[in-house]
């Protein structure tokens, strides 16, 4: 049984980074498609950007220039590198694991979800 743990989250002044890790324990992401979502207060959940055999594909625009995602050789963790934050970002951020060579913006396509971590920009 697939396991994913997010960690990196936590409190960052506007303009500034984090980096999220999403760690795997029970399997390698070999084949999967691995997606962060985020969640801001009284909004629904969405997609960031995933990476996946396929490539990576962006979800929200908004990051486009600001986030990157990528996975280290050991296929066990995958990182969401977010530069440049602004309040807006602001959200809990989750990694999810579905078990194909592609990407997909729906979270119900998504069958494995880590506890999600804590962003927050703010001055």
């Amino acid at each position: 049984q697939l396991q994913l743990v997010e960690s990196g989250g936590g409190l960052v002044q506007p303009g500034g980074s984090l980096r999220l890790s999403c760690a795997a324990s029970g399997r390698t992401l070999d084949y999967y498609a691995i997606a962060w979502f985020s969640q801001a207060p009284g909004k629904e959940r969405e997609g960031v950007l995933c990476i996946s055999s396929d490539g990576i594909t962006y979800f929200a625009t908004s990051v486009k220039g600001r986030f990157t995602i990528s996975r280290d050789n050991a296929k066990t963790t995958v990182y969401l590198q977010m530069n440049s934050l602004k309040p807006e970002d602001t959200a809990v951020y989750y990694c999810a694991a579905r078990p194909y060579y592609y990407c997909s913006g729906y979270d119900r396509e998504y069958a494995y979800w880590g506890q999600g971590t804590q962003v927050t920009v703010s001055s």
